[in-house]
């Protein structure tokens, strides 16, 4: 082919009809690497998976298997992308034209900072793409760019980067042709690597004008030429520059319908999905998204039949359920679209948070379900499996298979074998030949699937390397687990490796709950006895600010006669105080006077187990599956905390709301009691069917994994309506269910059964994650078992859902709470400004409401209220993992009184948790919660917000392992083209956290917080000790006679070089980073951007 010349017509004429001999077939297209037509696969007659064409696709582009899994095929037109699971049907006079692109984005695709494939050491982080894929990329976006797929404008500055992007690519064909620049622009223009409306542009204007450009290009191509950089760096450069020319195209746009939107009318909007930020809503304005959610905050995604039909097809409702209970809710124009959307939240999940779930089995890929019912692991690679043998201890005979990360079509063996030097980590390499059998060196015949092949290898033994041994236990991908196939983001939370680690035992000291005064507790009936307990109702009395406050209560009180169980009652109880979810019991506190009493909300229908007794065959199938599914929530949100519960029953769960006229019931699971680690065999028989058989194998250990074999016995019992079978059995009988592995007799329907038996298989790794059990109870919602006559018209309102009870509807304004549903629970927090309470957001009225922090000001003059609003609309705008959320405000009559809705963190201030956790905050724990302030106000800075106020009371505590920064009643914004703000306005001021310019001057900045910073790494490792807080030191200092005004002297103090001292038994490093933070002049402080690192290397050092 001649090459292009400046006359010649820069894009390639096609047409859309094809040849006769092309009829009736199936072409997906490849991105075009230069002048000639994309390249096409050919499909012939006949029924093809979407995956497979992508594998085809992804061999003919060289695409390894680790990195199949971001690209997917789309019509022509890209209106419309396929899920993997998708069935083309190619007919005889049927044509179908697809693309294969690379579909899911993340913010950094070459370097290691913002984005990067986890590794098991830090060092090791690669790339999210490799070489090959980085090609394809590159070729997909210049042909967008060239054929004016990208909607590029014609200012100044566009045509300026178009004409950069023109010279990268010029000198990545000179690079490849092995070409000088005067000699390639002899053959191709300039011009063939722009968008069509700048080509356009440029061939209508003079030809002086035209050969100015051209020289300008010349000059520009032989500078770039000069530097040598070679191919892959200039199509890196390339996409660098266009995506940050057109960062639209990183996302994907949806248009849909927002139920009930205006008048409980729906409205038009718009959803996008974003590999760096999640999932993000508008009210049908582009410039208006709001954050809805990231990925590892999806709990369910749902695809239902909207209650309306559209003008062309029906329309599909896709509700998105967030670990808090919040949803959204999306009506799609039709069951393809609904489709491509839950793909691509499917395929982000998995590529951020877990390579082995999926949200909808309707999207799942072929592969991955080949993965799930063959225990195989997706394509990661050989240090990952050998890391994942040596975590199960290295059993020998002990074994991964995975997928190949190099070829489709085989899979790898990687087995633990014993020698004398100790275990050694040997490969068996499996085949997959085109007929689809599966073959093994040392096996005498090929086998039909993967566990025939495995069985035959259980049976007969392997020899590797001369070495024979037996197959012994197979390691299955866990929920969350992090390998090569996980792409890392900065900003997210770490989430924990091992979902099923055993709870650490706290002393007494250690524990963590409100402590109630016994005079503030009204005993009333009795209500009967827990297993060792004594349950009254009763009320709590509390006055805040001269106001009563008067609460129905439940009060738990340990028996006398099983106080050796003291502790773990107090850890229940401490467990509870941690957590915050609107299907978990409340608790308000412990009560240490005589018998320690666990002092809970009331729910007054109780029991689950005692209701269905009582209502017999009344209470529908329907109704027991929106239980189920409330109870499978409570326990995910539990599994993601890392928390064991350990006595999952129906008498465990309590119903808030019965369920009536349009509105489903409601549950809450109460406190788990005393925990199985620390009860007899004798009374842990007793618990048979609900406790899990490891529980009694190994008793001092308690996983996540106990709670699924609970949460099937419940479902059993729930569904059954009758006692369990078990219950009357002698314990010799019930200990000899278990050694013999039975199971509970089969419910009718299969479905349902299967979930049961998924749920109680005896070995804890092949459970589901609660994600997957909701995922599975999804499908059994939606299927027509003895369903079809519950739910009549009527009987459910519109979109009401299994999840209706705390649902704020994504087209409503969520952030607008209503004043008169606030319930105050309990005073959290004073100050001179203002106070912050705890209260329950309870729109229906019936306790079942959502916790929530709600700050409101003491004083309500003008420049208070105008400050708070201030406060309100920097929160607002601020969405990181380690800045306390924002939930919303609630206006007064009238709208003169004004409060800011947050999230209820339960453990309260960083002060206060470093006074009463002392004894067991190591110095890695300080070092981990520096380094999350850190990242929190690096963010901030790159918000340009100044905080001023930074100490620890102002640290909220989420977790033991995650804190967040609060309390922005100071904060400031800097002006634009300003590094500092003067502050004017009177008022008390935390003197002794200041920074000197600030002290002096009123001035504030980045650095001014870093100072700030510097006194709360000083809080940190003195842990809040009031004995040396930053007042009481700079006091001391002072001496008992100091003149003036404690400002004045403070500010002599610092200019004499006077600091703060080191805090006993700090790390020398850290006390240096100390004094950097201290530096006399702003601009010797380092930036937040610098203390990360240096803060995460101590950390991690700290960790061994």
């Amino acid at each position: 082919m001649v090459p292009p010349s400046e006359e010649t017509p820069l894009i390639p004429q096609r047409s859309c009809s094809l040849s006769s001999s092309e009829a009736g077939a199936l072409h997906v297209l490849l991105p075009p690497r230069g002048p000639e037509p994309p390249q096409r696969l050919f499909f012939s007659f006949g029924d093809h998976l979407a995956e497979d064409l992508c594998v085809q696709a992804a061999k003919a582009c060289g695409i390894l298997p680790v990195y199949h899994s971001l690209f997917a095929l789309a019509t022509e037109d890209l209106s419309c992308w396929f899920p993997p699971s998708h069935i083309f049907s190619v007919e005889d006079s049927d044509t179908q034209v697809l693309v294969y692109r690379l579909r899911f984005y993340f913010p950094d695709w070459f370097g290691l900072e913002t984005c990067h494939r986890f590794a098991l050491r830090k060092d090791l982080a690669g790339a999210i793409l490799d070489l090959h894929a980085l090609e394809h990329l590159f070729a997909q976006h210049r042909s967008d760019l060239v054929s004016g797929r990208l909607p590029m404008g014609l200012s100044l500055n566009e045509q300026g980067e178009c004409l950069s992007l023109a010279v990268l690519d010029l000198a990545r064909m000179a690079c490849e042709q092995a070409q000088r620049p005067r000699e390639l622009l002899r053959t191709v223009s300039y011009k063939f690597c722009l968008p069509p409306s700048l080509r356009d542009l440029i061939q209508g204007l003079s030809f002086v004008t035209r050969r100015r450009i051209r020289r300008t290009v010349s000059r520009a191509l032989r500078r770039v030429a000069a530097c040598q950089a070679d191919r892959h760096s200039l199509m890196a450069k390339y996409i660098i520059d266009l995506e940050r020319l057109y960062p639209a195209a990183a996302a994907e746009t949806f248009h849909v319908g927002l139920p009930g939107a205006v008048g409980g009318q729906d409205s038009p909007g718009l959803l996008r999905v974003a590999g760096g930020s999640g999932i993000s809503w508008s009210p049908g304005d582009p410039e208006l998204f709001q954050p809805f959610c990231d990925f590892p905050e999806i709990v369910d995604v749902s695809i239902t039949q909207a209650p309306r039909v559209g003008p062309v097809a029906e329309l599909r409702l896709v509700t998105v359920t967030r670990t808090d209970g919040h949803i959204l809710e999306a009506e799609f124009p039709g069951l393809p679209h609904a489709l491509s959307f839950v793909a691509l939240v499917d395929g982000y999940f998995r590529l951020t948070c877990d390579p082995s779930h999926f949200f909808h089995r309707e999207v799942a890929p072929p592969r991955l379900l080949e993965e799930v019912a063959e225990l195989c692991h997706g394509p990661i690679t050989l240090d990952f499996a050998v890391h994942k043998l040596k975590a199960a201890g290295s059993v020998p005979g002990s074994y991964v298979l995975r997928r190949s990360p190099q070829d489709y079509d085989s899979f790898l063996l990687t087995v633990c074998v014993q020698t004398p030097l100790g275990p050694d980590y040997k490969g068996c390499l499996i085949r997959r030949d085109p007929t689809g059998t599966f073959s093994l060196v040392g096996l005498s015949q090929p086998h039909s699937s993967l566990r025939e092949l495995l069985a035959a290898c259980w049976h007969a033994g392997l020899h590797i390397d001369g070495i024979a041994l037996n197959l012994t236990s197979c390691c299955p991908p866990r929920p969350r687990e992090k390998s090569n196939l996980v792409v890392i983001r900065r900003g997210c939370s770490p989430t924990p490796t091992s979902p099923g680690r055993a709870p650490v035992h706290c002393k007494l000291t250690q524990l963590t709950f409100h402590k109630i005064p016994l005079d503030t507790l009204e005993w009333q009936e009795n209500l009967g006895h827990g297993s060792f307990t004594k349950i009254y109702r009763g009320r709590r009395h509390e006055a805040v600010d001269g106001e009563a406050h008067d609460s129905e209560v439940l009060l738990k009180v340990m028996d006398a006669r099983h106080r050796n169980y003291m502790e773990s009652f107090l850890e229940a109880a401490s467990l509870m105080s941690q957590v915050s979810y609107p299907h978990l019991v409340l608790l308000h506190g412990v009560c240490m006077a005589g018998d320690s009493t666990m002092v809970q909300e009331f729910v007054h229908l109780g029991a689950i187990d005692t209701y269905l007794r009582k209502r017999g065959h009344q209470v529908s199938a329907s109704w027991k599956l929106q239980v189920t599914k409330q109870l499978a929530y409570a326990l995910n949100y539990l599994e993601d905390k890392g928390f064991p519960h350990g006595n999952v029953s129906a008498r465990k769960l309590l119903l808030a709301r019965e369920g009536s006229d349009g509105s489903p019931p409601f549950i809450k699971l109460s406190d788990p009691g005393v925990s199985p680690t620390v009860l007899s065999l004798e009374m842990l028989t007793d618990r048979i069917p609900w406790v899990a058989p490891e529980c009694l194998q190994e008793p001092q250990t308690l996983g996540l994994e106990a709670d699924k074999w609970g949460f099937g016995a419940t479902v059993w019992e729930v569904f059954s309506g009758i006692p369990m079978p078990l219950a009357a059995l002698e314990p010799a009988k019930k200990l000899k269910f278990y050694e013999d592995h039975q199971q509970l007799p089969a419910p009718k329907w299969s479905e349902l059964a299967l979930l049961i038996q998924q749920c109680m298989a005896y070995d804890p790794g092949r459970r589901p994650s609660f994600r997957a059990i909701l995922r599975d109870l999804n499908s059994l919602i939606t299927s027509d078992y003895e369903l079809l006559s519950d739910l009549t018209p009527g009987t459910l309102a519109p979109r009401d859902g299994l999840w209706s009870g705390t649902q704020l509807y994504a087209c409503q304004d969520p952030t607008i709470f209503e004043e008169r549903h606030l319930k105050y629970i309990s005073q959290l927090g004073k100050g001179n400004f203002g106070s912050v309470e705890l209260c329950r957001y309870d729109p229906l009225g019936d306790n079942t409401g959502a916790l929530v922090a709600v700050k409101q000001l003491q004083h309500s003059g003008p420049d208070q209220q105008r400050d708070f609003q201030r406060e309100i609309q920097i929160l607002k705008a601020l969405h990181n993992d380690f800045i306390v959320k924002y939930r919303g405000v609630s206006y007064g009559p009238g709208r003169q009184s004004l409060r800011l809705v947050m999230e209820y963190l339960p453990s309260g201030c960083l002060r206060d948790f470093l006074q009463r956790h002392r004894a067991r905050l190591h110095a890695g724990r300080l070092l981990l919660f520096a380094w999350q302030i850190c990242k929190g106000m690096e963010y901030l800075g790159a918000c340009r917000c100044v905080h001023r106020d930074l100490a620890a009371r102002n640290i909220l505590v989420e977790s033991e392992a995650h804190v967040k920064i609060a309390d922005f009643g100071l904060a400031k914004l800097l002006p634009l083209g300003k590094d500092y703000y003067v502050v004017r306005e009177p008022g008390q001021s935390p003197i002794f956290w200041y920074a000197p310019e600030s002290l002096a001057d009123n001035v504030f900045s980045r650095q001014s917080d870093v100072w700030s910073f510097g006194v709360l790494l000083y809080e940190l490792f003195t842990y809040s000790d009031k004995n040396c807080s930053p007042s009481v030191e700079f006091l001391r200092m002072m001496g008992p006679e100091r003149e003036g005004a404690a400002l004045c002297r403070l500010l002599e103090l610092l200019a004499e070089g006077r600091r703060l001292p080191a805090p006993p038994a700090c790390p020398a490093e850290v006390h240096e980073l100390m004094k950097l933070c201290w530096a006399p002049s702003p601009e010797d402080r380092p930036a937040f951007s610098a203390l990360g690192p240096q803060l995460d290397t101590l950390w991690r050092g700290s960790r061994g």
